[in-house]
């Protein structure tokens, strides 16, 4: 038996690891390895419960104490050592995990089967407990732990204690567990309660022997996956990896979308000029980005309320400055930057354009389209609209009027032009 193969006793509590994970640690790198991002969120601060809205079941309520976590992630980069990433980016006062682990999963309903044998325990500084302070996001040890393309991966943190305000990604797609005392070492979760969203959970990296092309998606609920089943993987970005996996292209396609996101101002989360940083050019070993947003922006800008053609004017000249910001701050860390015209939504009964708005969505495209503004750029408004009816979405790929369908997803996903990920943009210094 090697070192890194766990033994396991039986206990009233459940399969229980018992020993020989110390030696579980990954070695040093290879000269040549490097970090690649394989998972990712955005992560904002926890929405408080609307009026009405369902009471929150004991082991999610805030703050946490003394409840596990087993979260599930979806990594779409091979590697055999990993790491995560812990955040408390939104915290007001520090989050205390008493243990944390990982391991692949085997099966997903109705609840999570996880393979016995890769259970790992991870560390923190050479400590398995850690205190990670409050808007601090901190890394694990390295440890070995093989995963192909689009393993699911299983983390589960035990809290302590955690903050008032957690930081969270309630758009997950996909649910989490939660349960009372420490469960880190634990198969077996019996009475564990399922809710959707990620908790204190920002990344996931694994250390490949060459650089590989990593892809950030983000913008707002299109990206994030507006009306995707829970566990299906049909986010435009999940049948994108899905896609590169299959004709064995090793590449990772990561997502940091926020429901209700916005480019310029905070709205569901954080503005999107305000998190590109952090979300998009901080992943590790990115090489390409993304950015599909707008469609808030203009949408709340006129919902309910009237509009002028100063208003308008002003919002559409900030939104073309954000924009030119964003490639600036990409094109200086060498991200090659990739655009996205604005969708269709006068379909949308939530936000109901009027013509003039129609008319702006047409003008911000316009200028979205002229040759320099990115590296290169999805035109999913020439996509996904209806010839007969421009300013609509086409049928066979509309949900709402505003978001695509499942289809949808996936005629964006199967237009994207993989050799795309074959370029490298140099760093580019100034405006």
């Amino acid at each position: 038996m090697n070192a890194c193969q766990n033994v396991f006793r039986r206990s009233f509590l459940g399969l229980v690891l018992a020993a020989a994970l110390a030696g579980c640690a990954a070695p040093p790198p290879a000269a040549r390895e490097v970090w690649s991002a394989a998972w990712g969120t955005a992560m904002l601060a926890q929405p408080v419960p609307q009026a009405g809205a369902k009471p929150v079941p004991a082991p999610w309520r805030q703050p946490m104490r003394d409840v596990s976590l087993r979260q599930i992630v979806r990594v779409t980069a091979p590697g055999s050592v990993l790491r995560v990433r812990v955040s408390n980016l939104f915290g007001d006062e520090p989050l205390a995990i008493g243990a944390a682990s990982v391991a692949r999963v085997q099966a997903l309903d109705p609840q999570p089967v996880l393979d016995a044998a890769s259970v790992r325990l991870l560390s923190f500084g050479g400590r398995r407990d850690l205190t990670v302070p409050a808007g601090g996001e901190v890394w694990s040890d390295p440890v070995e732990l093989a995963l192909p393309a689009l393993a699911d991966l299983a983390v589960q943190l035990h809290v302590q204690a955690g903050p008032r305000q957690a930081s969270v990604h309630p758009g997950s797609r996909i649910r989490s567990w939660a349960m009372p005392g420490n469960r880190a070492r634990a198969l077996a979760w019996p009475d564990a309660v399922a809710q959707e969203g990620w908790w204190h959970l920002a990344a996931v990296d694994v250390r490949a022997p060459k650089a590989l092309p990593v892809l950030v998606a983000t913008g707002d609920s299109i990206t994030d996956g507006y009306g995707v089943p829970s566990g299906s993987y049909q986010r435009w970005t999940d049948v994108l990896a899905g896609r590169l996996a299959a004709v064995k292209r090793e590449a990772a396609v990561v997502n940091t979308g926020i429901g209700g996101g916005r480019l310029l101002r905070e709205g569901a989360g954080p503005s999107l000029v305000s998190r590109f940083d952090r979300d998009v050019l901080a992943r590790s070993g990115a090489t390409h980005a993304v950015v599909m947003i707008g469609v808030n922006d203009l949408g709340v800008s006129h919902r309910g309320r009237e509009t002028t053609p100063a208003s308008r004017a002003k919002l559409l000249g900030e939104m073309k400055a954000g924009f030119a910001d964003l490639a600036q701050r990409a094109r200086a860390q060498g991200v090659c930057l990739i655009g996205s015209t604005v969708m269709p939504y006068s379909g949308s009964g939530y936000y109901a354009p009027k013509a003039e708005n129609e008319a702006d969505r047409q003008a911000l495209n316009a200028w979205l389209r002229e040759p320099g503004r990115f590296d290169a750029l999805l035109d999913f408004d020439a996509l996904m609209r209806d010839p007969a009816r421009p300013t609509h979405l086409r049928a066979d790929v509309d949900n709402d009027g505003l978001h695509p369908s499942l289809a949808g997803y996936r005629v964006m996903a199967e237009a994207f032009p993989v050799d795309l990920l074959d370029k490298r943009c140099a760093k580019v210094s100034g405006p």
